[in-house]
């Protein structure tokens, strides 16, 4: 015997106005539609209107969603109707370095192929390391006065000379173009080992000696990146790269 199931019915009040689409109430609806519910949407026009609907219903957030006899709430609270986790808004997180570490070896494998058809260890490592700085120094260089708020709090020549903070986007970015290049070690090699082991030591003591509970700046100002063993790897990478280059 053929079953037709019947569709659930929900309705959402979410913010939709000529200049703004709230984001949660379109990932709220997204959620609606790929598990099967009916949807009833009504579209809050205005930021006037917006307030007036929490004010009235006594609610904190919009959207709002309503499944009679079921559920009634916001969109994170909707998620965990469905068991999943609320998304992501605040806190530490590695993932900005998981994703500059991943493509990075990705593109140095890629290229690598590219060159000779084959991976070699030497080369993919060499590639790996300068991209990683790369990408390092562009997410410095985008926003400059952040990335120098945050380093330093803990880079021990920063926080004696300002301006050294400044240079050291400069110095990775430039460091890991010439590795590329397959520029003279002596161009840029003393230079980045320098500046590398003064960030090493600088890690050391803010996070090992100190217990300081700092973000790191590696990815750039305002990241959500706890100071500590990644960002010594990527101090440590730079050092073993530069006097491998200044000993071959």
């Amino acid at each position: 015997m053929l079953t037709i199931r019947m569709l659930d019915h929900a309705s959402i009040y979410r913010m939709v106005t000529p200049k703004h689409l709230c984001p949660w109430g379109v990932k709220a609806m997204d959620l609606l539609r790929r598990n099967g519910f009916e949807i009833e949407d009504h579209h809050l026009v205005s930021e006037e209107e917006n307030e007036r609907y929490k004010r009235e219903n006594r609610l904190g957030e919009t959207p709002q969603i309503f499944i009679p006899g079921k559920f009634a709430g916001g969109y994170d609270a909707f998620r965990k109707y469905l068991g999943k986790e609320p998304d992501p808004k605040e806190g530490n997180t590695y993932q900005p370095v998981i994703a500059v570490f991943s493509i990075s070896l990705l593109m140095s494998l890629g290229l690598c192929w590219a060159q000779r058809r084959a991976f070699y260890a030497e080369p993919v490592i060499e590639l790996f390391v300068a991209l990683s700085m790369c990408v390092l120094g562009i997410l410095k260089l985008r926003d400059l006065q952040s990335f120098a708020t945050g380093f330093v709090q803990y880079d021990l020549l920063a926080q004696r000379y300002v301006p050294y903070s400044f240079l050291y986007a400069w110095v990775e970015t430039a460091g890991g173009i010439l590795m590329i290049s397959q520029a003279p070690a002596w161009m840029f090699a003393p230079i980045v080992l320098v500046a590398s082991s003064i960030g090493a030591v600088s890690v050391v003591k803010a996070v090992y000696l100190e217990k300081r509970d700092l973000n790191c700046a590696c990815v750039g100002g305002g990241s959500k990146v706890p100071l500590g063993f990644i960002s010594l790897l990527e101090n440590l990478m730079m050092m073993g790269m530069s006097s491998w280059m200044l000993a071959r």
